[in-house]
């Protein structure tokens, strides 16, 4: 499933609504370790796939994981990620893409 949404992400390029994405991540703590899995395994394919696209991964000690997608109008959107594995936050930035805001 994982590899289907983020594929889909992917290919099907990020939203012309969507102005930015952040995710927000922990080095170390458990919960956060869904989300490294997905940054090691789909980072540079989106990347590649959107070059030009702001994609902003910042890590610190203890914070909890989080998505954060900025639309136009300066909206913003976040998604907790804690204790999601790798699909799972391949599903939540699927949903965030797609969504209006």
């Amino acid at each position: 499933m994982a590899a289907s949404s983020a594929a889909r992400v992917v290919q099907g390029g990020l939203s012309r609504n969507l102005k930015e994405l952040r995710i927000h991540l922990c080095q170390r703590s458990p919960a956060s370790q869904g989300v490294r899995d997905f940054i090691k395994q789909h980072y540079v394919t989106l990347k590649k796939a959107n070059p030009d696209f702001p994609i902003l991964i910042r890590e610190c000690s203890d914070v909890q994981p989080k998505l954060w997608a900025r639309y136009a109008f300066g909206r913003e959107k976040s998604v907790p990620l804690n204790n999601l594995n790798m699909d799972q936050v391949a599903k939540a930035l699927e949903n965030v893409v797609n969504s209006k805001a």
